[in-house]
């Protein structure tokens, strides 16, 4: 299973993504402060671990979405894409 982090232009897209993950079967989906390595409009990121990085659970408010390796983070998606 992979760590993944979503980072978001709104606070509100953040928990609203954190919520989605979660009832798509994500039970350690979380709100989190943004990573200082990465940069966000809103400073909120959602952390969760799942074997897909489960794009389709995002809002449509999303910056990227990033696969963590250790302290290496790998970008996957592109919310303007």
């Amino acid at each position: 299973m992979a760590q993944y982090i979503a980072t978001f232009h709104t606070h509100l897209a953040a928990l609203r993504s954190c919520n989605a993950l979660k009832k798509a079967g994500v039970p350690d989906a979380r709100l989190a402060p943004v990573p200082r390595k990465l940069s966000s409009s809103c400073g909120t990121c959602t952390f969760y671990k799942s074997e897909e990085p489960m794009i389709g659970c995002m809002d449509a408010d999303v910056e990227a979405v990033y696969r963590q390796d250790g302290e290496e983070y790998t970008v996957l998606h592109k919310g303007d894409e």
